[in-house]
């Protein structure tokens, strides 16, 4: 695992006191990896989380954690999140993490066939008994009392079973809970924001509302709608990572500063390129897409950035 310890002394919980709403980068499968976190962290990001790693795997193959989780020190405040369906393997990697992030998070919202076949992800929201085991584990055995233990859920159709869910959550020490505001079955239906309010109005912990955060004043309508302690997006932030600052759609400065990360830290082609194809989808035109989705090396992705956008110079000049 390359990670580097980091020692800053402000904790997550603190963040939360200091009374602003909390944008957060959600955890995303291939893409809030480091590079990507390091980009969004210049652009009003305050906590970024790794996609969800299944804590068993990780557990059993160094091979699974070098490739899993990479940090450094200015990656923080970084939450980790696992997937896991029994406490110990979730406090045990918990314990391998701890030194280098500040909270572990578990997915209770994963709606993906495999992930529920496997126990993992939004089957948990049923489990509200093995869910507090999972978070009391985490919580006796991380020795750092800073260190936060969150779940990241979805509602049921029966809101009175979130609640409880929650609650239960809340006296087993959870540190705060992120509620995607749909159901499990739901993927594209409008987000339930009085759900989430009716969860925040329930338990005294922070809440983070999650689902269809695009531009930055949804962060302020939501906090509005909701009176929660916090935003989480995830396709807002692939199309345009400098959402939280303000930008409506990627700015330049954005695309070359991804350039600068993705190359200093030696970012697979692929990943490169997929998120460029995503900042650039809402500003170019569609015959701009076909050929930029064609090319295949990063040279081929400099040059046509350049002749197509300008380099930042450009801009000042």
């Amino acid at each position: 695992m390359r990670m580097e310890t980091s020692n800053g002394n402000t904790t997550v919980m603190d963040m939360f006191e200091k009374g602003k709403v909390m944008k957060i980068c959600a955890p995303m499968v291939r893409y809030s990896k480091l590079a990507f976190r390091s980009l969004v962290r210049k652009y009003s990001c305050d906590i970024c989380f790794t996609p969800m790693i299944v804590a068993a795997d990780f557990l059993r193959s160094v091979k699974a954690r070098d490739s899993e989780f990479t940090t450094n020190e200015s990656d923080r405040p970084l939450i980790v999140q696992f997937a896991a369906h029994d406490a110990q393997s979730l406090a045990d990697a918990a314990c391998v993490v701890a030194p280098f992030s500040d909270g572990v998070d578990l997915n209770c919202g994963c709606p993906q066939r495999w992930a529920m076949s496997a126990g993992y992800g939004a089957c948990l929201i049923n489990k509200p008994e093995l869910v507090k085991d999972m978070v009391r584990h985490v919580r006796n055995q991380v020795d750092n009392p800073n260190y936060t233990a969150s779940i990241k859920i979805r509602i049921h159709k029966d809101l009175r079973q979130t609640v409880d869910l929650c609650q239960k959550a809340e006296s087993a020490g959870v540190s705060w809970i992120t509620v995607h505001g749909r159901t499990a079955e739901e993927r594209h239906q409008p987000v339930h924001y009085e759900a989430i309010k009716t969860i925040k109005d329930s338990v005294s912990i922070p809440v983070i509302a999650n689902g269809d955060i695009k531009y930055l004043r949804d962060v302020e309508t939501i906090h509005q709608l909701t009176g929660v302690d916090g935003v989480m997006a995830a396709r807002g932030l692939l199309s345009n990572p400098a959402m939280f600052t303000g930008y409506e759609d990627t700015p330049l400065e954005c695309v070359w500063d991804w350039v600068d990360i993705a190359i200093e830290q030696g970012t697979q082609f692929t990943c490169f390129h997929h998120h460029l194809i995503y900042m650039l989808e809402r500003v170019s035109s569609q015959p701009e897409r076909k050929v930029f989705n064609s090319l295949s090396s990063t040279s081929a992705v400099i040059d046509y950035l350049e002749n197509t956008y300008g380099t930042v110079q450009n801009l000042a000049a």
